[in-house]
């Protein structure tokens, strides 16, 4: 199954600072790229992995010292529970969708592929794009477009799909671009689209709210020195990273104690993001808007 190379991998294993007996987590299994990699810096230690996608299940590592997750991230402090791993020395997590679904004509992550709406990163769940696109109100619709994908024109985008929906129903990717043709600014196309593609699976997979999950759980989880690296590929994820790593909360206000001390639960080990090299970005598309964050628990 082809998933391409994985992002920054040199400098994610850097920034995890392994500990070959240590306990680590890939929240994001995808292909197995960063998985193998971390493998291979640990002697005694173990690696727990968590993918929702069926299709990353078919590249499980076997190894003692591996265990593979099928289940959203959100469940991360659940499930190491059940293990007893906890707590643990790292965690990875490389957000977004796998150049393996964006390649997966069917499905429906990508606008290059006229397919279903669907865009469902596990298959169980039951909403897909096209029903979002089909139920949801005219204000709902805005709200994903403009806070999601951060579409300038959102109302009217909303509206077009509202009343266009009335006479048939949108069912497939080339429905949608045909019924939104007239909102896109010309010479904009691929990145409008993009744009609406973007808010439609962050709404179906509901990715915002399982990574605020997962970014709190992390400070249950990770032990003092432990490190949090993470991947975010645009700027609603990575404001949420950025936030949390700084100060321990979302909203980026850091407390201070009774004497004006900062209190954050997290060192922060980069100041600034960490992005792909120019010979990076030329090999693999997908680490165009990536940007790594590390942080260290205290």
């Amino acid at each position: 199954m082809e998933y391409h190379n994985p992002v920054l991998l040199k400098e994610c294993i850097e920034g995890l600072n392994i500990n070959p007996k240590g306990i680590y987590v890939d929240v994001t299994f995808g292909g197995g790229g960063h998985s193998r990699e971390i493998l291979k810096h640990l002697t005694t230690g173990k690696l727990y992995a968590f993918d929702q996608d069926d299709d990353a299940l078919k590249n499980k590592i076997e190894d003692e010292r591996f265990v593979l997750i099928k289940q959203n991230f959100k469940y991360l402090k659940n499930f190491l529970k059940m293990y007893n791993a906890l707590p643990i020395d790292g965690l990875l997590a490389d957000l977004g969708v796998s150049s393996h679904q964006f390649d997966e004509a069917g499905r429906g992550f990508s606008i290059r592929f006229d397919a279903k709406l669907d865009m469902r990163m596990d298959r169980n769940i039951k909403q897909t794009a096209a029903d979002i696109i089909n139920t949801y109100s005219e204000e709902d619709l805005k709200r994903i477009f403009k806070v999601y994908g951060e579409v300038d024109n959102a109302g009217r985008l909303a509206n077009v799909i509202f009343h266009s929906r009335k006479g048939k129903r949108i069912n497939t990717v080339n429905d949608l671009k045909a019924t939104i043709e007239k909102c896109v600014k010309r010479g904009r196309e691929n990145q409008y689209y993009a744009q609406v593609f973007q808010a439609l699976r962050i709404e179906v997979n509901k990715e915002l709210d399982a990574l605020q999950e997962l970014l709190l759980q992390s400070l249950e989880v990770l032990k003092p020195g432990g490190r949090l690296v993470v991947i975010s590929y645009h700027s609603l994820e990575d404001r949420l990273v950025k936030n949390i790593m700084r100060s321990g909360k979302f909203e980026g206000e850091v407390e201070k104690d009774f004497y004006g001390n900062k209190i954050t639960p997290f060192e922060q080990i980069t100041r600034k993001p960490i992005v792909p090299s120019d010979s990076e970005n030329e090999e693999n598309s997908r680490a165009r808007s990536a940007k790594l964050r590390i942080a260290e628990k205290k």
